[in-house]
């Protein structure tokens, strides 16, 4: 496949609304367009608990999976410290606090100083 899927905007936009629905926490964005093949989108978000980080992941993966978006890959469950969701177009890092502190992948990919993007109702 070459070029940007089509569909990664919906899958995107998915991914981010089910984020906000299930409270996620710190939720940042990172655009991977012309600078990875792995995906479009990587986000990062934080859950306060390794239950929260699960049943956002799992719930997450399952919308997914319904609206059509193809086979997902779940990985970190059940210790859910960090659990990764590849949705194919849209990576997803799901994190509790401590965890995601001390691997700080939005420092790694150059986007250490972007603030979180706000819940809905909260900007």
């Amino acid at each position: 496949m070459s070029g940007p899927d089509p569909d990664a905007g919906s899958l995107y936009s998915l991914v981010m609304s089910s984020l906000e629905e299930d409270q996620a926490q710190d939720i940042v964005a990172i655009p991977l367009q012309g600078k990875s093949s792995v995906a479009d989108y990587m986000v990062i978000a934080s859950g306060r608990s390794t239950r929260q980080v699960a049943a956002i992941a799992q719930k997450l993966a399952e919308r997914i999976k319904q609206a059509g978006h193809g086979p997902v890959r779940l990985e970190g469950l059940p210790a859910a410290d960090w659990v990764l969701i590849d949705a194919g177009d849209v990576v997803v890092h799901l994190f509790r606090p401590e965890v995601r502190s001390f691997y700080n992948l939005e420092r790694m990919w150059g986007f250490g100083d972007l603030a979180p993007v706000p819940a809905a109702g909260q900007a």
